[in-house]
């Protein structure tokens, strides 16, 4: 069974749209394997974000962040991976599809509601930093 980790970003919990979102995936018949609420601290955001660190919005990345509470989630399911990004919609809101995720909620390139890994090496690496128990 594949497995992704997604991230109710902080705008997606302050608008109350975790139960709405985690809805679309499970009707979509993925899984939830782990979830909790928490407020992310810097170390933990610096090594999910490793790869953008010193590019000029980072700081602005880290302080959306850690602005309040998130909600970290394993789903599995087959090709859950490429599955959960379709359903999430492109970064962009303004070219992201209605009946996305991103399209039905984002309005912002930087508050765009969600995260999910992109690959199976990715989704791996991003499992073992929120989920460190997770098998």
């Amino acid at each position: 069974m594949e497995k992704t980790l997604v991230i109710i970003k902080p705008d997606g919990v302050e608008r109350g749209l975790v139960g709405e979102i985690i809805s679309r995936y499970e009707k979509k018949g993925l899984k939830i394997g782990a979830a909790k609420l928490l407020i992310a601290d810097e170390e933990i955001l610096s090594r999910h974000y490793q790869e953008h660190k010193g590019k000029d919005y980072y700081n602005k990345l880290i302080n959306y962040m850690t602005e309040g509470p998130i909600m970290a989630m394993v789903l599995e399911g087959e090709n859950v991976i490429k599955i959960v990004r379709n359903m999430n919609g492109h970064k962009d809101p303004s070219i992201a599809r209605p009946g996305t995720i991103r399209g039905d909620f984002s309005y912002s390139l930087t508050r765009n509601i969600v995260h999910a890994s992109d690959s199976e090496d990715s989704s791996k690496r991003e499992i073992k930093i929120w989920f460190p128990e997770y098998e």
